[in-house]
């Protein structure tokens, strides 16, 4: 009898199955979580033994990633968070339990020490992983003065770099806050005056990375000009941040920068940003972070790059450019909006 070839729905698959993948996943990874712990408290106390100098190797690290099959920056990386663990016993303990990730011990060590890290432990446990860098910066604001966070963020700055196997080079950059702010607006402010072009190769449009690196290659190359950019400190209750919401302190950015152009937005009491109108057709500076603001992303899909500033209903319609009737959009969803408009 010939098989029959039509799909098994995914639905049909899974009440079939004995144990379904998100059970198994769940196993996999709470494995794979206690075999991890047991790698970085056995790394920390390899590195501080004998046995890997007996072995001939040149470092601890070395004869782990050998065994491992890693980059020695893995092992070495290893053996610096079991050695932080032998000197945080409230965030070990809460590791050997699962109460907390390797990813999230992984960022507690850098930044936690005797006399902070039941407090840094319990900000861990109340947010993601992916979400723990900007709560330990904001916990870094609130407990340091500017001059200590000003000294630990240059103490950390780092440009760094290696070759990967198809020859392009990659980078890794740590820059202070108000550094990278100024970075990122330029290439942003790069991408949006300039029209993409389909890549003759593969008759594709570009990525909105690739056209970050264009944007670089063409700093590099050409310099700013007259690149019209300014970097936008968001003044709130509980203190300043950058536009992405980096915390930031304002003795700290005009030291750093006291010839840059910075602007504050400064937000009432239930944290709305101060409006601000005008009848010209193209929004003001002020304007426009009003609506960045509050809108925080494109209306339509979410994205957050490549934004513009819509007027709803057009300005050829009101004669005017109001923040209450201007919308961010990504220029895809801006242009198909018009598209739509024009077809109707």
């Amino acid at each position: 009898m010939a098989r029959s070839s039509l799909p098994v729905s995914p639905t049909v698959s899974l009440r079939s199955e004995t144990r379904p993948l998100t059970d198994q996943l769940r196993d996999a990874a709470r494995t794979w979580a206690s075999s991890q712990h047991a790698l970085i408290v056995l790394a920390a106390e390899f590195a501080d033994s004998v046995e890997w100098v007996l072995d001939g190797s040149p470092t601890a690290a070395h004869w782990l990633a050998d065994v491992a099959d890693v980059e020695a920056c893995n092992s070495r990386e290893w053996i610096r968070i079991g050695r932080k663990l032998a000197d945080l016993p409230g965030i070990a303990q809460a590791y050997a339990d699962a109460e907390v990730s390797y990813s999230k011990v992984r960022t507690l060590t850098r930044h936690a020490s005797a006399e902070n890290e039941l407090e840094l432990l319990d900000l861990a446990r109340n947010v993601s992983a992916s979400d723990l860098g900007r709560a330990i910066a904001y916990w870094l604001k609130q407990n340091s003065s500017p001059d200590e966070l000003e000294a630990l963020q240059r103490s950390q700055r780092s440009v760094k770099w290696r070759i990967e196997p198809d020859g392009m080079v990659l980078f890794s950059l740590r820059l202070q806050p108000i550094v990278a702010a100024m970075l990122i607006t330029l290439l942003t402010t790069l991408v949006m005056r300039s029209k993409p072009q389909r890549v003759a190769a593969t008759d594709a449009w570009p990525t909105l990375a690739q056209q970050q690196a264009d944007a670089l290659e063409e700093l590099l190359i050409e310099g700013p000009g007259n690149i019209d950019t300014e970097v936008v400190v968001h003044v709130r209750g509980d203190g300043a941040a950058l536009d992405d919401g980096t915390p930031l302190h304002d003795s700290v950015a005009a030291k750093l920068i006291p010839k840059s152009l910075i602007r504050a937005l400064i937000h009432d009491s239930e944290g709305n940003p101060i409006d601000a109108t005008n009848r010209r057709r193209h929004p003001t500076a002020r304007q426009k972070r009003l609506v960045k603001e509050r809108d925080g992303a494109c209306v339509d899909c979410g994205r957050t790059e490549l934004l513009q500033y819509d007027h709803v209903p057009s300005y050829e319609q009101t004669g005017h450019t109001v923040t209450t009737e201007l919308r961010l959009r990504c220029a895809p969803c801006h242009e198909q909006r018009h598209q739509q408009d024009h077809a109707a």
